[in-house]
């Protein structure tokens, strides 16, 4: 056990402390798993980050991503508050403002050369949801069937069991308690923002696993939600999805479109550096 430097940052919320709060161990070497996984618990923050010596020749660094009850390969909100730990605490990319995290789902890159910092969304596989799960969720939910507007699986190394709405009202009035019911599964619901509303869309996370069983703000969902609306021809131009509104957040994540043909969505927001200090681990 020994003094290493620990930072705590709020992510994807332009208002400080409104925004889905990380733990980052900046000196990660030397940790065993089992400590990861207790000091994530301990934190009980959505995730705690873990920044390790580069093994790829084209990395930056190396993160490793812990809930309070398991290991991520790779996470959202993590990656962009690491990202900034990272060169808050003197990183030097290699590649001038494009950073290179290396993951268990292999490399990604976080783009600092634009206003927001976005990093590029990884691959996502895109399924229809089976009718019959989409009738057990619907119903665990408590959402009426007419309501859906479409059910799919997108799997970007966590996978994602996304319900689109018709109406925005219909997505913040369900109980998260309720994902109680569905063990094992992520939620996300999805639908347009108001017509005067600063964003596009809102978009809840819910899941058994998620203390209070709703995650503030969900970089990976929003970057799966990302890539499927790119592959549907939805992401023409910048896209704003507010989160958190159910927990007292004010999330913005953004969604950036590639060069045309390019493939690629940059999920970009806000980072801010709270505490800088020492932990004893």
């Amino acid at each position: 056990m020994r003094e290493r430097r620990l930072v705590q940052c709020d992510v994807f919320s332009e208002i400080p402390l409104k925004g889905n709060g990380l733990a980052v161990v900046v000196e990660g070497t030397g940790l065993d798993d089992q400590v990861m996984q207790d000091f994530a618990a301990w934190t009980n923050l959505s995730e705690t980050t873990y920044l390790l010596p580069p093994t790829h020749p084209d990395a930056d660094y190396k993160l490793r991503i812990f809930t309070p009850m398991r290991e991520l390969a790779f996470a959202g909100h993590p990656t962009l508050g690491s990202c900034a730990a990272w060169l808050h605490a003197g990183g030097v990319p290699k590649r001038g403002g494009l950073v290179v995290q290396e993951c268990n789902i292999g490399n990604v890159t976080i783009d600092n050369r634009g206003p927001l910092p976005g990093f590029v969304a990884p691959p996502t596989r895109i399924n229809p949801m089976p009718a019959d799960l989409q009738a057990q969720v619907l119903a665990a939910l408590g959402i009426a069937p007419e309501m859906l507007k479409s059910a799919v699986i997108l799997d970007n190394g966590s996978l994602w069991h996304l319900l689109e709405l018709d109406e925005a009202a219909a997505v913040l009035a369900v109980s998260a308690a309720k994902v109680a019911t569905l063990p094992g599964l992520g939620i996300g619901l999805l639908a347009a923002s108001p017509a005067n509303a600063a964003s596009q869309f809102d978009i809840r996370m819910l899941s058994e696993r998620t203390p209070g069983f709703e995650d503030p703000i969900t970089g990976s969902l929003n970057a799966a939600v990302g890539m499927w609306l790119l592959s549907h021809g939805r992401l023409a131009q910048p896209t704003i999805i507010a989160q958190g509104v159910k927990v007292a957040r004010i999330g913005q994540v953004h969604l950036l479109p590639g060069a045309q043909g390019s493939g690629q969505v940059l999920v970009a927001g806000r980072t801010h550096i709270l505490i800088d200090g020492k932990v004893r681990l």
